[in-house]
């Protein structure tokens, strides 16, 4: 009974130290759970993750500051996209504005997400956007990248730069060149064989170019004299156009006095040839009846006929 009681008891510590050591490893879980850890959701759509793994390193300025605690394939306005995970250790402030990165030691490979943090004087970055679990931290660039992005430019440069060389060192290109070659050395030949007519040339436009010049002077001395010579011109016709407008203004006077006066002649030489006119019609009566009665020498002697007589007239 004894032995059965020890057995009892040992088997009752055991379980009581199993179970102390349970609870320590829940305890100490669930104390893990809920470390002072900032959490925070990286999308990369253009660097490679190569390297990287679940508990890889989260660095600020080189120091650790927290672990990759996920990562998985995603969507993203329409692109792959590898969301990670990270948790941050709450001291460490995150910024609005700070960017991530791959770093990879370029000797192990092993990758580390680097967190280029945003400005100092920036809020923190505590609020997760609209769908979203955890804040945000946008995808940023390495140093690494930067070459490896102006090296890539620069071999693309490059190749597009042989390419152009190798379309203007073509056959066709080498035999002009080669032909353009000949013709410059054929006009240089020609242009030192003729260099004292090229001197004389030369000298002849330095002459004619001396004699434009005193022309030029010539004509700028002629034109202010012109000038002169035109304003005193011009003075002069002035003068003589107010002179021609008061002759005119006189003669338009004169004019229409004249006129007036022919009217006047013209009713008053009127009046008298219609009065003339009526005289001469009264001589001309008083002829065609003398006439008439001399054509009748009877009617003189002894009286007019009965048949002569006019309205009113009788026989005496």
């Amino acid at each position: 009974m004894e032995t059965e009681g020890r057995y009892t008891l040992v088997g009752t510590l055991v379980l009581g130290v199993v179970a102390l050591m349970t609870l320590a490893i829940i305890w100490l879980a669930g104390a893990a759970d809920h470390i002072a850890y900032q959490t925070y959701s990286i999308y990369f759509k253009q660097q490679s993750l190569d390297g990287l793994a679940v508990g890889s390193a989260v660095k600020m300025r080189g120091i650790k500051v927290g672990v990759v605690d996920s990562y998985r394939f995603v969507q993203q306005d329409g692109e792959e996209a590898v969301s990670v995970t990270a948790r941050v250790d709450e001291g460490v402030p995150v910024h609005q504005g700070a960017a991530a990165y791959i770093k990879r030691n370029l000797v192990t490979g092993i990758a580390a997400v680097e967190i280029n943090n945003g400005p100092v004087s920036g809020v923190l970055l505590d609020d997760a956007p609209r769908g979203e679990r955890y804040p945000v931290i946008a995808e940023g660039s390495s140093d690494i990248d930067k070459v490896a992005t102006a090296v890539s430019r620069l071999a693309e440069n490059g190749a597009a730069v042989l390419e152009k060389m190798n379309v203007l060192l073509s056959d066709d290109n080498q035999r002009a060149i080669s032909q353009t070659l000949a013709n410059l050395n054929e006009l240089s030949g020609h242009l030192a064989a003729n260099k004292a007519s090229l001197d004389a040339a030369v000298q002849g436009i330095r002459d004619a170019s001396d004699e434009f010049r005193f022309a030029g002077a010539s004509i700028s001395q002629a034109a202010t004299r012109a000038e002169g010579s035109i304003v005193g011109v011009g003075d002069n016709a002035n003068l003589a156009l107010k002179e021609a407008v008061a002759a005119i203004g006189k003669l338009q006077k004169d004019a229409t006095e004249i006129t007036a006066r022919i009217q006047q002649l013209s009713e008053t030489g009127t009046l008298e040839i219609t009065n003339v006119s009526r005289d001469v019609r009264t001589s001309a009566d008083v002829l065609t009846n003398a006439g008439q009665r001399l054509s009748n020498p009877r009617a003189i002697l002894f009286g007019p006929t009965e048949q002569q007589l006019g309205p009113g007239e009788s026989l005496p």
